[in-house]
């Protein structure tokens, strides 16, 4: 009997350890039928809110946060102004420079990302990639960044991202975005 259920157990780990069962196994193609249709350059933009949590490895809730964004596109370029507040009084502040390549592909950078995001928006779903350098407070750790944005049909967009290290979850964050008004 023991043996049976160490088989199933050992199976079970690799049905949810293969590539395809995780949340980096996502594709923006799996989007491209999905509506509405976002695009950055018209959903960030302008003055937008936000709230949301970061969960640590434990899955534990290890910090919420409020946020403001400014958008600005002018063409194909852009920035993303983004001042957080965490509930332990800390602020956060990065500005995104965005770049529109070809077919929904674009670039960014911001001074705690090191090298350049690429990311790509198709049909209700935009993912990016990128490494980002923690503040020295918490340790100035490099990490791996999945980000994936969905636009929901009353115009509010949900963000979803982890962050691993060495290939192991370490983080993950879910937010609200949506326009002042």
């Amino acid at each position: 009997m023991i043996t049976l259920l160490l088989c199933v157990i050992a199976g079970l780990a690799l049905i949810a350890f293969r590539p395809g069962f995780s949340f980096k196994s996502q594709k923006p193609d799996d989007y491209a039928a999905k509506t509405p249709v976002i695009d950055i350059r018209t959903h960030l933009v302008g003055k937008l809110e936000s709230e949301g949590m970061i969960y640590g490895p434990s899955g534990r809730v290890a910090a919420r946060f409020t946020a403001e964004f400014t958008g600005e596109w002018e063409g194909n370029t852009g920035s993303l102004a983004e001042e957080f507040l965490y509930d332990s009084g800390n602020p956060q502040s990065r500005k995104w420079h965005l770049t529109m390549g070809e077919n929904g592909a674009f670039t960014a950078t911001a001074s705690d990302v090191i090298g350049e995001a690429r990311g790509q928006q198709t049909g209700n779903a935009v993912s990016m990639r990128y490494k980002i350098r923690l503040t020295e407070e918490a340790g100035s750790h490099v990490l791996d960044v999945t980000d994936w944005l969905y636009l929901m049909e009353n115009g509010n967009i949900l963000n979803r991202s982890q962050m691993r290290k060495f290939g192991i979850k370490v983080a993950e964050l879910i937010a609200t975005m949506r326009p002042v008004k």
